[in-house]
């Protein structure tokens, strides 16, 4: 990866958003770290806003003390989010509605096979277009030999990155999968593309990653757990299990063994705030009670980084602003950009440390 960029900033006046994520006032060349905003919710079955998680992150990342004790000043490497993508977040407005048309007319049990086909047919298509328009960002990221991490919206955003990086490594890394929900439908609501799709769809690829480890998974269907029990290339550490060791008596330093003992050498994380007790991101689209402390989590990136393996690159999803008034969901912001900060400072610390 490239060198620290040459332009210094004082930490002590980067007080504003509007100068760039965390306000860091640098350039994208100038950066180690190219963050790819995705608004996009069309195939949300529950809450709304996750299509305003790019933008309340970066609104409250300015808040973010830069020095940070686990990571010191890998901020100095340099952070950069690109410009929203006013075509994404259009064509997200229009396919979004179509998408709860067809969602409606499903459960009403309507009999216009025809116009139901035809929706569903425009959706994914819309999908599409976006899992291409990410993979081409993606790859222009990795073209310019900048780390990667993207910054949801809903979870289907990821498919496009983990495609191109699975290119770029031929497969030779895990995802590390953060959530609530197993994410394996083949489809859901007649969606291929669905966020309840983003993993069935990563492992079933054509390029694909190594491996799929899940943490704190708690909300999933018997096909999903089928699937799971059928592939030797899926672990899953499902909630309850965890919640039983420890209140067995076990060590989350323990539990993070085992985890880490799932993982090769390259790992790429895929984080869904729900995967977080929903105390923490409460307006997040499909919450479900019980999952991860941030402590939990952030103990877990440091076990990553202390076993020498290497973050190849991330996602961040479904921070949401609730659809609700302006402001209401700050909090969510909040803890959105300070576990973004987290995945920035171990995805440049742990690449730093390969190259000595």
């Amino acid at each position: 990866m490239e060198n620290a960029p040459s332009r210094k900033f004082d930490p002590t006046t980067t007080i504003s958003s509007e100068f760039g994520i965390f306000g860091i006032p640098l350039k994208e060349d100038e950066a180690q770290v190219t963050l790819i905003p995705v608004p996009w919710e069309v195939t949300t079955s529950y809450g709304n806003g996750a299509s305003e998680g790019p933008r309340i992150i970066r609104e409250a990342s300015e808040q973010v003390d830069l020095f940070d004790f686990e990571t010191g000043k890998a901020y100095e490497a340099g952070y950069f989010m690109r410009e929203f993508p006013t075509e994404i977040k259009a064509l997200n407005d229009i396919y979004k509605e179509k998408a709860q048309r067809l969602i409606q007319m499903r459960t009403e049990m309507s009999q216009d096979i025809q116009l139901m086909d035809q929706l569903a047919k425009e959706v994914n298509e819309a999908c599409a277009k976006m899992t291409e328009w990410v993979y081409q960002q993606s790859k222009s990221v990795l073209k310019n030999k900048k780390l990667l991490g993207l910054v949801g919206g809903d979870h289907s955003t990821p498919w496009g990155a983990i495609q191109a990086l699975a290119e770029e490594l031929h497969g030779d890394f895990a995802v590390l999968h953060i959530d609530a929900h197993a994410d394996l439908r083949k489809a859901y609501q007649g969606f291929t593309q669905s966020h309840a799709s983003i993993m069935y769809n990563v492992m079933t690829a054509k390029h694909r990653p190594q491996r799929l480890v899940q943490v704190g998974i708690r909300d999933f269907c018997e096909e999903e757990y089928d699937f799971i029990q059928s592939r030797a290339d899926i672990r899953t550490f499902f909630d309850i299990e965890l919640k039983r060791r420890l209140m067995s008596g076990d060590s989350w330093a323990h539990v993070c063994q085992d985890i880490l003992r799932e993982l090769p050498d390259k790992v790429y994380i895929s984080f869904d705030i729900d995967g977080l007790d929903p105390a923490f991101c409460p307006h997040t689209g499909t919450p479900v009670p019980g999952g991860l402390s941030i402590d939990q989590v952030f103990y877990l990136f440091y076990e990553i980084h202390k076993t020498g393996r290497k973050i190849v690159g991330f996602d961040l999803n479904e921070v949401s602003s609730g659809g609700g008034p302006e402001g209401e969901a700050e909090w969510d912001g909040n803890v959105g950009a300070r576990v973004l900060y987290k995945l920035c400072g171990w995805l440049v610390t742990t690449n730093q440390e390969k190259k000595k």
